[in-house]
């Protein structure tokens, strides 16, 4: 596991990438962070004493930093961070976590299994583009089709995407009703990342249909 970092530090933003109208990724450099595919960081502007945690995005090879972010009605940290641009700075703190994946399961090629919700595919994006050998699936649930993030970043068929408000996915409705139509074996290694609601309703899921709770890894993100 990589070290946290405790103190503080800024560094210079380099992109925002829009997205959708609330949804952008936050590209900074690196600032010589070295983290683990998983973990998050605090991010907010210096000086501000608001921070919030976000998953990076990016892969442990690039030399760049990334984390994806949907600016939210009431989120002050969100708003403030869509409208930098590259002659702006961030403070950050961290990386933090361990929702990080085993060298072992990855090497013997064992099937991961990840399922998110909205921005919550950020710490998955980062595997993906960490591990080039990693056995994995996407099942990704969002309102509508333009919320599937970069979804052309996975290889198509490891991705599903479920929409609830539109038919423009792979299937129409949550990611809940599709493990009911479509069960997990049971050896499979499970991840599971977005909002409270999402994730305790798959854990149940899963584990009725036979997956064991030491399978079953979360991240909560709101």
């Amino acid at each position: 596991m990589s070290q946290s970092i405790n103190t503080k530090i800024q560094i210079p933003v380099l992109e925002v990438r829009h997205l959708t109208p609330s949804g952008y990724v936050l590209r900074m450099k690196r600032g010589g962070l070295d983290f683990e595919a998983g973990q998050y960081i605090a991010l907010g502007l210096p000086g501000k004493g608001e921070m919030r945690e976000y998953s990076v995005y990016s892969g442990e090879h690039d030399d760049f930093l990334e984390v994806l972010i949907k600016e939210v009605d009431d989120g002050l940290v969100s708003r403030q961070l869509k409208n930098l641009d590259r002659s702006g700075v961030v403070e950050m703190d961290g990386p933090f976590g361990f929702f990080t994946l085993s060298r072992g399961d990855i090497e013997s090629g064992k099937e991961h299994l990840f399922i998110a919700s909205g921005t919550g595919i950020a710490p998955f994006h980062s595997y993906v583009k960490t591990y080039n050998e990693l056995n994995y699936r996407i099942l990704h649930g969002v309102r509508y089709g333009e919320e599937a993030y970069e979804s052309s970043h996975y290889d198509k068929n490891r991705y599903i995407l479920c929409t609830s408000r539109d038919d423009r996915g792979d299937f129409r409705g949550h990611v809940t009703e599709y493990l009911e139509k479509n069960p997990v074996g049971a050896e499979t290694s499970c991840y599971l990342c977005g909002n409270s609601n999402m994730i305790h309703d798959v854990y149940d899921i899963l584990t009725g249909s036979g997956v064991p709770a030491v399978n079953i890894h979360a991240e909560v993100y709101f």
